[in-house]
C-alpha cells in the first residue's frame, strides 16, 4: 500500500489522534508515523477494534469516550498536539447537543493536560447563511473546542473524494446504477470537492506551520462544481452515458429514500448529508493558499481517477462505514463475554483441513461472493431491511479476503477477528433484539480441525422470542448448509 504524505511533525512530538476507526483518522495515523512522531490513539470500545491495521503495534492505544469526561484525562496527558476527528454521522435525536458536549469534554481535558494545540476537521458553509443542522453542528463543535483556551486549528472541508468516502460513494453508486436520474434542487448546488490526499496533506503540514495556530481555514479542491456536474464528470471518466432530469421539488427526506434504495448509504445517514448539500460548500477566502503555498489541490477529475484506481486495485485503506456511528450512532459496542441469557444455535463439523484454510473460507464470505448456498434468501433479507430503514446488504466489504474488527460487512459489523481461529459478526439489520454469528476453527490432535458455527440472539421482549422461533426452521436450513459450504471451500484450496 503506497502512502503519499507531505512533511509532517518534527521528530519527538507527542500526538493524540481520535477517530482512528473513521475514514480520515484511519488514514492519518500511518502518515504521521514515518515522520518520527510518537502517536497515541484514542479508541472507543476496545483495542480489538484496531486489529488488522498494519500500524496497530506502532502506536500507543488508550480506550476512552469523548462523551465520558473522566475517561479523557489519561489519554491527553503528556500530549503536545491532539487531532479531533469525531462527529456524528446520523440524525439521531440530540446529536448536535452530544457533539458539543463531547467537544467540550475534550477541550477541558486538553487544557487540564497542558495540550498545546488541537487540530479539528469540520465542514464548509457560510456561517451567516441558513446552514443545515448537521453543518451548523460541525461549526459549533469547533467553537466548543476553543472554549477552554487551547489554540485550535479548524479546517473546514466539503465533499471528500477518495476510495470509500461517504460522499464519493454516494456519487459513485448513483451514477453507476442509474442511467436516468431525477435531479432535485440539491444536485445544482455548487460545491468544492477535495481529494482525500489533499485533506491529509493539510492535516500533516499544519504541524510545521506555526502561523496556522488558532486559525479557521477553509480548504477545497481546484474546481467549483455542481453536484450534477460531479456526476456527469464521473460518468465520462467511466465511459457511461447518463441523463439527468430536473424536477422542481424533491425534499431531502424524499431524496434520502431515493439514495437509500440506490446506494449502500442508509436513509438516516444520508438525510443530514443531503440537507447540507442545499448549502453552497465553497471556499470563501484565500487563507489556505497563504498559509500552505506548497499544497496545490487536485482537480476533481484527477481525484476521481485516483479513487477509482484504488478501488480497482482493492487497495482501500478505510471506508466511511468503518465508524460505529455509521450504523448505530452513540450506542457503545457490546462484546460477547458470556452466553447466559442468549438463545444459541451451534453447529460443528470435523474437517480434514487446516485451521488456516477454514479461516480463509469463512472470512471470505460476503461482499461480491455473497452468502452461499442461499445467497438469494440473504439478499431478500437485506431488501426487507432496507424497506424498514435498515442498512441492508449494499455496504459490501472493504477487501475480498481481509477483514478487521470494526468494519462493516454487508449488514454485519466485524466484532472480533483472531487470525486462523475466529470471526465474530454482530448483526446490524433491524431486529427485535441483538444477534451475532461466530465461526471458529479449532485444531485437533489428530490433524483435523473442528469448524464451529454459532448464532447468538439476545431477544428484546416477547417480539424477540417470537421472531427467533418464527425463523428457526429457516435458520436450520440456511446455517446447516452454510457450515457445510465453508468446510467444502476449505477442502478445495
Amino acid at each position: 500500500m503506497a502512502i503519499n504524505a507531505a512533511r509532517g511533525p518534527l521528530p519527538g512530538s507527542n500526538i493524540l489522534v481520535t477517530g482512528v476507526t473513521g475514514y480520515v483518522g484511519g488514514r492519518l495515523v500511518p502518515r504521521l508515523l514515518p515522520q518520527g512522531a510518537s502517536v497515541r490513539v484514542l479508541v472507543r470500545g476496545g483495542v480489538e477494534r484496531l486489529y488488522g491495521r498494519p500500524w496497530q503495534h506502532q502506536v500507543e492505544v488508550v480506550t476512552g469516550d469523548v462523551l465520558d469526561a473522566d475517561s479523557l484525562a489519561g489519554a491527553l496527558q503528556g500530549m503536545d498536539v491532539a487531532y479531533y476527528l469525531i462527529h456524528s454521522m446520523g440524525q439521531n435525536p440530540g446529536f448536535s447537543e452530544r457533539d458539543i458536549r463531547a467537544a467540550t469534554n475534550f477541550s477541558q481535558a486538553a487544557a487540564a493536560a497542558g495540550v498545546q494545540r488541537i487540530i479539528y476537521l469540520g465542514g464548509l458553509g457560510d456561517p451567516d447563511s441558513k446552514l443545515s443542522e448537521h453543518l451548523r453542528s460541525r461549526q459549533e463543535t469547533g467553537a466548543a473546542l476553543r472554549q477552554s483556551g487551547v489554540p485550535v486549528t479548524e479546517f473546514r472541508a466539503g465533499m471528500i473524494v477518495g476510495s470509500g468516502s461517504l460522499s464519493f460513494e454516494m456519487v459513485r453508486n448513483l451514477t453507476e446504477r442509474l442511467p436516468v436520474m431525477i435531479a432535485p434542487r440539491w444536485l445544482y448546488t455548487r460545491s468544492q470537492p477535495i481529494a482525500i490526499r489533499d485533506v491529509l496533506n493539510y492535516l500533516l503540514t499544519v504541524l510545521e506551520t506555526p502561523a496556522s495556530t488558532g486559525q479557521t481555514i477553509e480548504i477545497g479542491g481546484a474546481d467549483v462544481l455542481t453536484n450534477a456536474e460531479m456526476m456527469q464528470t464521473y460518468a465520462r471518466i467511466r465511459g457511461l452515458r447518463r441523463l439527468i432530469i430536473p424536477v422542481p421539488i424533491l425534499t431531502p427526506k424524499l431524496s434520502s429514500y431515493w439514495v437509500h434504495w440506490t446506494t449502500p448509504v442508509p436513509a438516516h445517514i444520508v438525510r443530514p448529508l443531503i440537507a447540507g448539500l442545499r448549502n453552497e460548500l465553497i471556499v470563501r477566502d484565500g487563507r489556505a493558499r497563504q498559509l500552505f503555498p506548497q499544497i496545490e489541490p487536485l482537480n476533481y477529475e484527477t481525484a476521481v481517477q485516483l479513487a477509482l484506481k484504488r478501488i480497482d486495485e482493492g487497495d482501500i485503506e478505510t471506508l466511511w462505514s468503518d465508524a460505529l456511528a455509521s450504523s448505530q450512532g452513540d450506542i457503545k459496542p457490546v462484546y460477547l463475554t458470556q452466553e447466559q441469557g442468549m438463545l444459541i444455535e451451534r453447529r460443528q463439523l470435523t474437517v480434514r483441513a487446516t485451521p488456516q484454510s477454514l479461516f480463509r473460507a469463512f472470512t471470505s464470505l460476503g461482499g461480491a461472493r455473497g452468502w452461499p448456498p442461499f445467497n438469494g434468501l440473504w439478499q431478500l433479507r437485506g431488501a426487507l431491511d432496507r424497506l424498514v430503514g435498515g442498512v441492508g446488504m449494499r455496504r459490501g466489504r472493504r477487501h475480498p479476503q481481509e477483514l478487521r474488527p470494526g468494519e462493516a460487512l454487508d449488514f454485519w459489523r466485524v466484532e472480533a477477528v483472531e487470525p486462523d481461529h475466529l470471526l465474530r459478526l454482530r448483526a446490524e439489520m433491524k431486529l427485535p433484539g441483538r444477534g451475532w454469528l461466530q465461526f471458529e476453527a479449532n485444531p485437533r490432535s489428530d490433524g483435523q480441525t473442528d469448524l464451529v458455527q454459532t448464532a447468538y440472539f439476545a431477544p428484546k421482549g416477547l417480539s424477540g422470542l417470537l421472531y427467533w422461533y418464527g425463523i428457526y426452521p429457516l435458520h436450520g436450513a440456511i446455517f446447516s448448509r452454510m457450515i457445510q459450504y465453508v468446510a467444502n471451500q476449505a477442502l478445495v484450496e
